[in-house]
């Protein structure tokens, strides 16, 4: 039975199910995506700031407090493809080296430090929709990934807020994206990346 990722049969998922294998044994999509959402809400809270240098392991870092109180393989990259609609993201034997010429780019740019809020725009709408197209957990991507940006945008010098983004404007500015239409990402980060930091 493909799931949601069109993955299929998968070790993730419960014998013929699409249900994620999990710590509390919860066997219905619903009921599971509640819990993932409440505990890694309230884990997300102790998620702490750290300064540059960011890197995949960063993220992995970043997704095991998240959901290691309900996935065994919290933090740990995927082994399956996977792919939504038309998006098909980084196999996994490629997922790390890609990874780490995205975060090198990142650093090469100085962690986007000392760009004005239009420059940073741009910038941080590239490198998160090049890290989404890695996509390098099986669930939980999103979450792990948006607490990055909040850390990578908060470094350089700016607040950060996700408040007022709806679901279907994220997944949209993500596929157009996919297809090197920047514009929609750039309109989210637009909304989210507030006034600079005053020291």
């Amino acid at each position: 039975m493909p799931d949601k990722y069109g993955v299929g049969e998968d070790a993730y998922c419960y014998p013929g199910s699409s249900v994620l294998r999990n710590k509390l044994n919860i066997r219905d999509e619903p009921t599971l995506s509640e819990a993932e959402q409440q505990l890694s809400a309230i884990a997300a809270a102790s998620v702490e700031f750290n300064p540059p240098p960011y890197s995949l392991t960063y993220l992995q870092d970043i997704h095991r407090q998240l959901f290691s109180d309900l996935y065994e393989w919290a933090g740990e990259l995927r082994t399956v493809g996977m792919a939504k609609q038309d998006t098909r993201f980084c196999q996994p034997q490629y997922m790390e080296a890609e990874a780490s010429k995205i975060f090198a780019n990142i650093a090469a740019a100085n962690w986007f430090e000392e760009m004005s809020r239009a420059e940073l725009i741009v910038a941080v709408s590239e490198a998160y929709s090049d890290i989404n197209v890695v996509h390098p957990f099986r669930e939980g991507n999103g979450r792990a990934q948006r607490i990055l940006f909040e850390h990578l945008i908060m470094n350089a010098g700016f607040e950060i807020s996700w408040w007022g983004i709806e679901k279907t404007e994220w997944i949209f500015a993500n596929i157009a994206a996919y297809n090197c239409v920047m514009e929609p990402m750039e309109q989210v980060f637009e909304k989210c990346i507030g006034q600079m930091i005053q020291p």
